[in-house]
């Protein structure tokens, strides 16, 4: 016991926590009648409710959203599955993957040729794919979440100092009082982000999987450590800079899944001006008033300089998914309009010939021309985004 307590001493060190000369008597929550400090005792809310989230989300999807995709006239079924072959699906089910030995291995045992071994085992795995339908009850979710966000912490801000001057987020440091509407605010926050986490792992898969789960991890990580060192008011302006472009973004991935392809074209040039307003104007003017302004107002110390250094890092990310964005943009500039989402690697192009001008079973089930393997993006959706923030 005298160990662990010696940890825990060592860990919880007010010289790694606080400013200096702060004890956490100091910023314990009751300890002065002006200021309501924030609780590192309530960070354990938003798991229970992040629970509620999901089930919340399962609800929605397929009572509401379900229906309201199928009325579009969204795909809910798959391409059509191969022909039964007890041999390829034991092989199958042992690997995915379809490697040369393998195909090799297989002829011997089956009378197919490479190249129908090849064609099964593309069948095969389409069958495992998300439908469209599937897709577009988690955008759609992702989307109302991001309005409701996005909206309520407008109102929550509005009247906020530090909203329209960030110097205020420093001022007084570490004795800010953490209002209700701040408190709801950051526990649905965390609780949305914590579900995000857990339901990635059995929602569509794509490419930028693990920056996802990074994104999602440094949030929570941002979140959690400001609000028990006190930095509540830089916390919640991260995040309200966050919530605007995801709105338009989970917008234009619907109207690809419905087909409403001017519209989606409309929607992700308002997207790509709004993330870059957002992600690389006004999140980097938060990073440099924590950077160079907050230490010219209050004294550092050692935690401080770690949350600071996970805002960078999610503006590294935020750069590395522009890059994804403007490679859409202009792709879609070239073409006409937006071909696919540089992000999904969740469709598996079926074909019905070996020639390249073999017609493809995309996603939506439409067939279309392939000019080549390298030069075709699937119709997935319009999507590059980070989630996010904090």
């Amino acid at each position: 016991m005298e160990i662990v307590r010696a940890v825990s001493d060592t860990f919880w060190s007010t010289r790694v926590w606080l400013p200096p000369n702060i004890t956490w008597e100091d910023i314990r929550p009751g300890v002065r009648a002006d200021v309501n400090h924030a609780d590192y005792r309530h960070l354990i809310y938003p798991i229970p409710l992040a629970a509620v989230i999901i089930v919340l989300r399962w609800i929605i999807e397929r009572y509401w959203i379900a229906p309201v995709g199928k009325a579009l006239g969204i795909k809910s079924t798959g391409p059509k599955p191969p022909k039964p072959n007890k041999v390829l699906e034991a092989a199958y089910n042992v690997n995915a993957r379809l490697s040369h030995k393998t195909t090799m291995r297989l002829m011997k045992q089956v009378d197919l040729s490479e190249r129908q071994i090849e064609y099964w085992w593309r069948r095969r795995r389409a069958q495992d794919k998300p439908t469209t339908l599937v897709k577009f009850c988690e955008t759609s979710w992702r989307c109302i979440y991001y309005t409701y966000s996005f909206i309520f912490g407008s109102i929550v801000m509005w009247d906020k100092p530090w909203l329209w001057d960030i110097k205020q987020c420093w001022y007084g440091y570490p004795h800010q009082s953490v209002t209700n509407d701040i408190w709801w605010y950051y526990m649905i926050s965390m609780a949305f982000y914590w579900s995000l986490t857990a339901s990635q792992f059995y929602d569509v898969k794509r490419k930028d999987f693990w920056q996802m789960f990074a994104h999602h991890m440094i949030t929570i990580l941002l979140m959690a450590l400001s609000w028990v060192c006190n930095l509540h008011r830089v916390g919640s302006l991260v995040l309200l800079v966050h919530d605007c472009a995801d709105i338009f973004l989970e917008s234009a991935k619907l109207t690809k899944y419905a087909q409403y392809q001017k519209v989606c074209d409309t929607i992700f040039a308002i997207f790509t001006v709004v993330w870059i307003v957002t992600r690389l104007m006004l999140y980097p003017r938060i990073i440099y008033s924590s950077s160079v302004e907050a230490p010219q107002i209050l004294p550092m110390f050692p935690a401080y300089y770690i949350f600071n250094t996970l805002l960078i890092l999610l503006l590294v990310l935020h750069i590395c998914w522009t890059y994804l964005i403007v490679q859409i943009a202009v792709k879609a500039i070239k073409s006409g309009q937006m071909e696919g989402d540089v992000r999904s690697s969740s469709s598996e192009e079926i074909s019905d010939s070996s020639e390249n001008s073999r017609p493809v079973l995309t996603n939506g089930g439409t067939p279309k021309k392939q000019p080549s393997m390298n030069g075709t993006m699937t119709a997935n959706s319009v999507s590059a985004s980070p989630k996010k923030k904090q």
